[in-house]
């Protein structure tokens, strides 16, 4: 009996203790919660039976109760009774709290909407850095995981960045950088996983094109490490692509090879001396190794910055994995909580820049140990030389109007070879390109006689007489021969004979 008393009485007390560090860690955590709660009332503690602070209490106890519509309307009556009141800014905050608060896609698209307007009407104000902390906000909750949509997370990631930007001094800045690095974080784990998977199918360049842009936008990813050995792996794939290619020179061969390993080598590098405590740091140095490369040493600057980062990490646990499959929203416990996020936008790399410089690189190594051509003067053509494409050619003619010596509409000025034209007195140059148009005098030539028509040729064979005109008319012409008309078609009907008589047609 006695051991079952103090079984009861150990349970008792087990469960005392656990109660009230319940408690302890619940007022921890609301005292925490309340440093940033942006929902709560910041005139509660302000005592005043005014009629519009009365008003505003009221639509604070409504909205608290989930009686949101109410709240809107005590609002919406402050703001019209007494526009010149001092709770009038909060009174329009609170507006756009009450859509907040309900929730739902078109409740948020219309907090969003009074949040802006509150913006453009106080933008001096304290509480603009509030309105535009809750338009981001409004993002942040809508977030998907990092397989899904990305569009809220960056529109969320570009609302905390205007924030930031635009009230450097508002006590807000430490809570608007911790959710950007949780946006950031989702956001590069979404190009990571893009990035290993096509690495994964061996298409090096879009995988490459990936796993850049998250380690230029986004340097305190959680997995930095591995997105790094991962750009080393690729670097190191198309290396190796390299050397099987069949056809290849082997002195090209070797040093595009070369080439590819060299920046393989620089990927791991960067693992060991930006984040020297990463859980992955092993595994670039195995790979230095493995290709004969020496192994950099950190400095001690760069192990404290990523010892300070890992610290910071919130370990993934086993409810955090689970919890991931029910919840909407992404995980983001093992985003960093220390240092400062990428404030500019993202520059990504494509995968045509990747092809770009493999091919810069290729053309590097087929040029590498040649001897470099000095560029050779192009010479102009001679004076009587066609002109060549491979050569600049001298001036263009230029025409002038003609003078008074000639007639001809235009006439040679300069000559291709760069000579000048030959004058009306001056003789012509025989061998030029190009001879001037026109007579040498202005003196017309006199009228010719017409030439001797040819003789004729005697037609008639010998032995034979020649025709007698005897056939003639009475005025004394000679008779046209008749023609035969026979084959001729005409208008004139002609009689029919023999059985055509009987054809109609």
């Amino acid at each position: 009996m006695s051991r079952l008393s103090l079984k009861i009485f150990v349970a008792a007390l087990a469960a005392l203790l656990l109660g009230a560090l319940a408690a302890d860690a619940a007022t921890k955590k609301k005292k925490e919660k309340k440093a940033y709660d942006l929902n709560a009332n910041p005139l509660a503690g302000v005592q005043s039976k005014q009629p519009d602070k009365e008003l505003y209490d009221k639509a604070m106890v409504a909205m608290k109760k989930g009686r949101y519509d109410v709240a809107r309307l005590d609002l919406q009556t402050l703001l019209n009774t007494y526009p010149e009141s001092e709770y009038r800014m909060r009174a329009k905050l609170s507006v756009g709290d009450t859509w907040f608060k309900e929730g739902g896609s078109a409740a948020l698209t219309q907090a969003e909407s009074e949040y802006e307007d509150f913006i453009t009407f106080f933008p001096n104000a304290p509480e603009a850095a509030e309105a535009k902390m809750k338009v981001a906000d409004i993002y942040y909750q809508q977030m998907e995981k990092p397989d899904r949509d990305p569009l809220n997370a960056e529109q969320a990631e570009k609302e905390y960045r205007e924030m930031i930007n635009m009230f450097p001094d508002s006590t807000l800045i430490p809570r608007a950088k911790q959710r950007l690095r949780d946006v950031q974080e989702v956001l590069a784990e979404r190009e990571f996983q893009i990035g290993s998977y096509y690495e994964s199918r061996e298409d090096f360049v879009a995988a490459l094109a990936r796993l850049e842009t998250v380690a230029d936008a986004y340097p305190l990813y959680s997995k930095s490490d591995q997105v790094l050995i991962g750009i080393g792996d690729a670097y190191a794939g198309e290396a190796h692509g390299v050397s099987i290619y069949p056809g290849l020179p082997g002195a090209l061969r070797e040093r595009l090879r070369s080439m590819y390993q060299d920046k393989a080598a620089e990927a791991y590098t960067k693992v060991i001396t930006r984040y020297p405590m990463a859980p992955h740091v092993e595994d670039a140095r195995d790979r230095l190794v493995a290709m004969n490369r020496p192994v950099p040493e950190p400095t001690e600057a760069a192990i404290a910055e990523s010892d300070a980062e890992e610290r910071s990490r919130q370990p993934l646990h086993f409810t955090s994995k689970t919890l991931d499959f029910i919840k909407r929203g992404p995980t983001v416990v093992e985003a960093v909580h220390v240092g400062e996020p990428s404030l500019d936008d993202p520059k990504r790399v494509l995968a045509p820049q990747v092809t770009r410089q493999n091919a810069a690189m290729f053309t590097e190594a087929a040029h590498a140990g040649k001897p470099a051509t000095p560029a050779q003067a192009a010479v102009p053509t001679g004076p009587n030389e066609p002109p060549r494409s491979d050569q600049p050619s001298t001036a263009p003619l230029q025409l002038q109007a003609p003078g008074e010596g000639t007639r001809v509409g235009v006439e040679v000025v300069n000559a291709p070879n760069g000579s000048a034209a030959p004058s009306n007195t001056a003789a012509a140059d025989p061998n030029a390109a190009v001879k001037a148009v026109g007579p040498a005098n202005s003196v017309l030539p006199a009228a010719e006689k017409p030439a001797q028509a040819p003789l004729q040729m005697n037609d008639i064979k010998p032995g034979q007489s020649p025709p007698q005109a005897t056939d003639t008319a009475a005025n004394g012409k000679p008779k046209k021969p008749k023609v035969d008309q026979s084959d001729e078609s005409s208008s004139k009907k002609k009689k029919k004979k023999g059985l055509a008589k009987i054809n109609p047609f």
